[in-house]
């Protein structure tokens, strides 16, 4: 039996987020010069607090060199505070700085309000349903990919 690439939905899945992504994205890029990447690392910071390189990998599904990239550049622009990871001497713990904690508390908004428009084309229900379902897709992708 043949798909129709349309009706494929890991194919419907990915260019959604990458509309919804790509939109939100050129609010921020414009607005506060980020980066995809480098707001998806503000974005777990600031809302999970302190973390590794290697759990932003984790947490943003981001392969280790674009986060590493996005890590170096949010700390040259003094975006995020890196300090020791005593407990691994090969890492480090990294935060938001003061200036990328305001930085993210303006972000959120726009987002925020992006997020609204793009969901209006949902009932409230409608939307705590996909949000159940995305995350039943995601665990399932998380349960076959650890075999």
């Amino acid at each position: 039996m043949t798909t129709s690439l349309d009706d494929f939905i890991p194919y419907q899945l990915s260019t959604a987020s990458n509309a919804v992504s790509d939109l939100i994205s050129n609010e921020y890029k414009s607005r506060f010069g980020l980066k995809i990447p480098e707001w998806r690392v503000m974005a777990v910071l600031g809302s999970r607090g302190a973390s590794t390189q290697r759990h932003l990998v984790e947490a943003t599904l981001m392969d280790k060199v674009t986060v590493n990239r996005a890590v170096k550049t949010l700390v040259d622009r003094e975006l995020l505070d890196r300090s020791p990871n005593n407990a691994d001497g090969r890492s480090h713990h990294l935060v938001l700085s003061g200036t990328g904690r305001d930085l993210y508390d303006q972000i959120m908004p726009a987002a925020e309000v992006m997020e609204k428009k793009i969901m209006t084309v949902l009932s409230a229900d409608d939307q705590r349903r996909l949000s159940s379902m995305l995350a039943k897709i995601k665990q399932s992708a998380d349960d076959i990919a650890a075999g």
